[in-house]
């Protein structure tokens, strides 16, 4: 199948530092590949891949599972880890997820997550009946596109396949409980007018992981796709500041992680503008 408009894969060979970063549910690279272009201008080495059964259609997301998604970021990790010194892992939404299981699977190996709207479960009341309703119902309306910004438009499917939708529940209620393994510096980033993942899902996962350095930034002019709305500089700079910080001695014989305490990355929480 041809692949939508800019679901390709990204890979940039840059410097000593590693970036993985993750898109989201029924999404594709496109609505993350300004994040991945901005930290490749940066001179890091980068990789955004494609996850299976996405950017083509929905029927192809249909016949894989959340064991699939996550094998496939897995996989890009595991190379960054081999070529780079230092590896972060930025993601979006169920991109998230998939970047705090890496976290808590991987430990140190990972310097510190990045994450934008992270999901960590599925609100809807019905999402109790998908172990039935997938077998009955084929799919429903897609997510894509939650964006203020006049003009952008994420490239992702117009519907959901049910079958999916409950692997993606599965894959919440395992990185749910992984949540304290999780210790790495933790950047989240997230919208309060998200139509898609609530703040909920945000403050469940900076109360449950084990992290000591947190930094939590609010997107108040973005909805869910901010990677690709208003606030998409300011998500940008943020990260660049993120991995400087956690980067400022590499090749020196010292502890470059700054043990902030939970609270203090939380004050003075802005968007940008």
């Amino acid at each position: 199948m041809p692949l939508l408009p800019g679901a390709e894969p990204f890979r940039h060979d840059g410097g000593e530092i590693g970036v993985l970063v993750c898109h989201g549910f029924t999404g594709s690279p496109q609505s993350v590949r300004p994040w991945a272009d901005h930290l490749a201008a940066r001179g890091l080495t980068v990789s955004l891949p494609l996850l299976p059964g996405h950017g083509t259609r929905w029927q192809d997301l249909a016949v894989t599972g959340w064991q699939d998604w996550y094998a496939e970021v897995d996989r890009e990790l595991r190379s960054l880890i081999r070529r780079c010194e230092r590896v972060f892992v930025c993601g979006l939404s169920m991109g998230g997820a998939l970047a705090l299981r890496l976290a808590a699977q991987h430990g140190a190996a990972i310097s510190g997550l990045a994450l934008v709207n992270p999901a960590n479960r599925i609100h809807d009341p019905l999402a109790v009946a998908l172990p039935v309703l997938r077998h009955l119902v084929p799919s429903v309306k897609g997510i894509a596109s939650d964006i203020a910004k006049p003009g952008a438009q994420e490239s992702g499917y117009d519907r959901m396949p049910l079958h999916a939708v409950h692997s993606m529940r599965r894959l919440y209620r395992v990185v749910d409980a992984e949540l304290p393994q999780v210790t790495q510096p933790l950047l989240v980033m997230h919208s309060p007018q998200d139509h898609v993942v609530p703040p909920a899902d945000s403050e469940r996962i900076l109360s449950q992981v084990s992290s000591r350095d947190v930094t939590e930034r609010l997107l108040e002019r973005s909805f869910h796709v901010a990677t690709l709305d208003h606030d998409a500089e300011f998500i940008f700079e943020e990260t660049d500041t993120f991995i400087t910080r956690l980067t400022a001695g590499m090749g020196e014989d010292t502890d470059t992680r700054t043990d902030l305490g939970k609270g203090s990355g939380k004050e003075g929480a802005a968007a940008s503008g």
